[in-house]
């Protein structure tokens, strides 16, 4: 009896960036990363492509990408994110399909997915038809090839959308055991019911659709994907193992195929280490031949369906009630919040609903004057999302517009064609999952709603928005703070909003702080700098300007002239608008230049009011990240000034607070501060120099624990770690370097030392990649037949027979020299065997007594 297993994991984020700029900014509960998506690669994503299989002994014997032996799904919208700010991880899941597909007889691992995880079954038929064709579209221009299997976001599912998955050519999908309503064998009669999870997981179904299509359907164990998600399947690999090998039945009498699904964060992100975990069961089970590893594509081109399904229709994989939790306070919430309810579920989607109608009639009726197919043109948008260069929208532009389109009637289509996406992207159903209205996942679809009436404005001035918010006002918020979705709309949506007179003061104010060459980019716009004048007189530092800001999104431009004073401290003010002319940019310059050195403040605000009027702004106008940065500039010198105070401060009572803490007795509030402030300040500086002392950071822990400081081990951890990943790096462009190797080493040394826990992940990668490219090399120059010298004296022999009296006296004198060192080996490469061997250890790897005597 043939016993295949496979294990789907659903990789997947929600769309995180900023709608207007098209980046994800600083998300401070994310700490120490810079948002969750940085976060959660670094727990899950990163480490299953490159996860540890571990001896007895805890040592690493093997890095394996998990990826290409396992089924996953990637979100569209992440893979996106991590092609530009996680590349290697990026290539590393493309690479796992590659491997997958020679493993799996041809048929690659990964899956494609809805394009931004919508709710389908609750869609209109249009937009399921542009999700799963930009899914499907996607997965191509990345893996390279066209996808068996399509996964549905939350496996939510209705007939109509597995219609449309057949007909754009999907075989198989994936969906939990409850949503099987009844199965026949193929060309048999009656039906039997397997409601309430009762389907045999073990083989393929065949669902025939009202086109007379068909697809196929697997249904995952429940028990087993549950364990995994829910409980402690996942502590250790072997019982990950055990439990799927024990779901075989002898009383099968056919191939069966043992299968779980899960979010793929719960390997590492929800379950530390739970990467691992899947390595080790993966290894386990192919070593000891306990079964077959297989993917679906595999799977089904060996053991087509035998049975036939239908299904329970509006179901999910995580909503009890079917797919309530998209539209109802069903009771389906993440929980913790005693007293919370989601009412506001359902008048959020009305609110939704409500603008996307409107705003697809006036879509639909505009992109007709522009576009041969205005809904054509939008399933194939998904072209330009993937690659935005000018003369990819051309091509586009060239197939789908109607005519050949003016500038402006070009930025038109680009701009109805966006308002499409923000349209589908506010459907994203993390939206919904969670318990609270003003939650970021929430606010982030209705930020997405923002844009698309921003946009409907510009495009046909109907001003939808009131209309929205009357809606989004029934939406009530669980926290009396934020009351309802029209305050949380004015909170979190408006302040975030984005037009090129708002990047114009971007780029003036970040002037001041940041030399921007004459092309820059800030964001999703292209700045232009035509003209830049700047100016101090003690303290005070004016900046003038002249720039055309234009959206690589949508091409829209402006050329906006700018001002902008800095007075010390937060103290910033600038104006900005639309360029006039040469004549009155020149009167703008002088005029404002003139009162700026005769040192009138007063006066000069007033011509900065005076010139650019309502269009006004400060630092708190500047996007999340730069506004981080440039307060960061500014409060350094007075952090200087308060470092340099307690630091005296330190000097002058260490030894009475180190008196006073012996005694038992706490320090006062102020004596802790100062101490707290100077030796957590030193120790980062310790730790984040290129070469770390030992003794000079022993003694600041020591001086820590007599003074009784709670360390921040967060952030030391962190600062320590980026140092160690430095010295790999370093090493790993040039193994060859035995100082770069010893400054590695000597970093790494320094871990046991401290009283935390060094993430060594990276650390350990560049090793792993250095060892299994150059140990060969360098075990065969380490060896007595080392090439050079060996290669040296054969040479001067063959000279010798030829011009013999030429090199009698060098013969004599230098051939025992290199006798000897052909005889000992290449000491460098000794002692770079040795030294790896040693780091190696470290680190946490096997290293074989033999290898270690040798380099000995």
């Amino acid at each position: 009896m043939e016993k295949y297993v496979c294990i789907h994991g659903h990789f997947y984020q929600p769309p995180r960036e900023n709608p207007w700029l098209e980046a994800i900014e600083l998300q401070d509960s994310a700490y120490p990363y810079h948002d969750w998506n940085q976060r959660i690669t670094a727990e899950c994503y990163a480490p299953n492509g490159a996860s540890r299989i571990l001896d007895t002994g805890n040592r690493i014997r093997q890095i394996v990408n998990n990826y290409s032996r396992i089924s996953f799904n990637c979100g569209p919208t992440l893979l996106a994110w991590m092609e530009q700010d996680c590349p290697d991880v990026y290539r590393a899941i493309l690479a796992a399909d590659e491997e997958s597909q020679r493993r799996y007889s041809g048929h690659g691992s990964a899956m494609a997915q809805a394009y931004n995880h919508m709710i389908l079954p609750l869609a209109n038929v249009r937009d399921k038809r542009t999700q799963v064709r930009w899914g499907i579209h996607d997965f191509e221009k990345r893996f390279r090839r066209k996808p068996e299997g399509l996964w549905l976001p939350e496996t939510a599912v209705d007939i109509e959308t597995l219609d449309i998955l057949a007909e754009m050519g999907t075989r198989f999908t994936v969906l939990s055991p409850y949503q099987a309503s009844r199965v026949r064998p193929l060309g048999g009669h009656a039906w039997k019911d397997v409601g309430g999870g009762l389907i045999d997981p073990s083989m393929a179904y065949r669902i025939r659709l009202p086109s007379l299509r068909s697809m196929t359907l697997f249904f995952y164990d429940g028990p087993i994907s549950k364990a995994v998600a829910f409980e402690d399947l996942l502590a250790r690999g072997e019982n990950l193992a055990q439990r799927l090998c024990e779901a075989f039945s002898d009383s099968r009498t056919w191939p069966q195929l043992v299968h779980i699904a899960t979010d793929g964060e719960t390997y590492g992100h929800h379950r530390s280490h739970g990467d691992m975990a899947l390595a080790y069961a993966l290894h386990h089970i192919e070593t000891n031949n306990l079964a077959r590893l297989t993917n679906y594509g595999e799977f089904l081109e060996r053991h087509p369906p035998t049975q036939e399904v239908q299904i329970i229709e509006n179901s999910s994989w995580s909503c009890v009630h079917g797919v309530e939790r998209w539209r109802e306070n069903c009771g389906c919430n993440s929980g913790g919040h005693s007293g919370w309810n989601q009412e506001w579920r359902a008048p959020l989607r009305n609110a939704l609903d409500w603008v996307r109608d409107k705003l697809a009639v006036r879509f639909e009726e505009e992109g007709c004057v522009l576009l041969r197919d205005p809904w054509k043109a939008r399933d194939a948008y998904i072209e330009v999302i993937l690659d935005r260069l000018p003369d990819n929208v051309d091509r586009f532009l060239e197939t789908h517009a109607n005519r050949e389109l003016k500038p402006a009637e070009r930025i038109r289509a680009l701009q109805l064609l966006e308002l499409q996406r923000h349209a589908m992207l506010m459907y994203t159903s993390c939206g919904w999952f969670f318990d609270e209205l003003s939650g970021i996942e929430t606010v982030q679809v209705i930020q997405y709603a923002g844009r698309a009436l921003q946009l409907g404005q510009e495009l046909f001035g109907d001003g939808l928005e009131e209309g929205f918010l009357n809606l989004l006002e029934r939406a009530k918020s669980n926290l009396p703070e934020n009351r309802d979705g029209r305050l949380i709309f004015d909170k979190f949506v408006k302040p975030a909003m984005v037009n090129l007179e708002k990047v114009g003061a971007h780029y003036a104010i970040s002037s001041l702080f940041e030399d921007y060459p004459a092309q820059s980019r800030i964001y999703s716009y292209e700045v232009e700098r035509e003209d830049f004048q700047r100016a101090q007189e003690g303290k005070a530092h004016l900046a003038l300007g002249r720039a055309k800001i234009t959206s690589r999104i949508t091409g829209e431009s402006s050329t906006l002239s700018f001002g902008v004073l800095h007075l010390g401290d937060q103290n910033v003010s600038g104006g900005v608008r639309e360029y006039r002319g040469t004549e009155a940019y020149g009167e703008l310059v002088t005029e404002v230049q003139e009162i700026f050195h005769r040192g009138e403040i007063t006066e000069l605000v007033r011509a900065v009011d005076r010139n650019f009027g309502s269009g006004i702004y400060s630092l708190r106008l500047l996007f999340r990240d730069e506004q981080r940065r440039i307060m960061g500039l500014i409060l350094d010198q007075a952090l200087d000034h308060a470092a340099a105070l307690y630091r005296d401060f330190y000097s002058q009572y260490a030894t009475l607070a180190r008196f006073v803490t012996e005694l038992g007795i706490p320090l006062p509030a102020r004596f802790q501060m100062a101490v707290d402030f100077t030796v957590h300040e030193d120790l980062r500086e310790a730790l984040s120099t290129d070469e770390p002392e030992l003794r000079k950071v022993q003694a600041l822990l020591e001086e820590a624990g007599r003074t009784g400081i709670v360390l921040d081990k967060v952030t030391l951890e962190f600062t320590f770690r980026r140092t160690v990943e430095r010295a790999a790096g370093g090493f790993q462009a040039d193994p060859g370097d035995l100082r770069l190797l010893e400054r590695f080493d000597k970093a790494v040394s320094l871990c046991p030392h401290l009283p935390f826990d060094v993430n060594l992940w990276g650390a350990q990668n560049a090793y792993y990649a250095v060892r299994e490219s150059r140990i060969d090399e360098y075990r065969t120059r380490a060896s007595p037949t080392y090439g050079d010298t060996q290669g040296w004296l054969r040479t001067i022999q063959a000279d010798l027979r030829t011009a013999r009296n030429a090199y009698d006296a060098a013969r004599e004198i230098r051939i025992e020299e290199y006798r000897a060192k052909a005889s000992h080996g290449d000491a460098g490469a000794l002692h770079w065997l040795y030294t790896m061997d040693s780091l190696g250890s470290k680190l946490g790897f096997y290293i074989e007594p033999s290898v270690q005597e040798a380099a000995k």
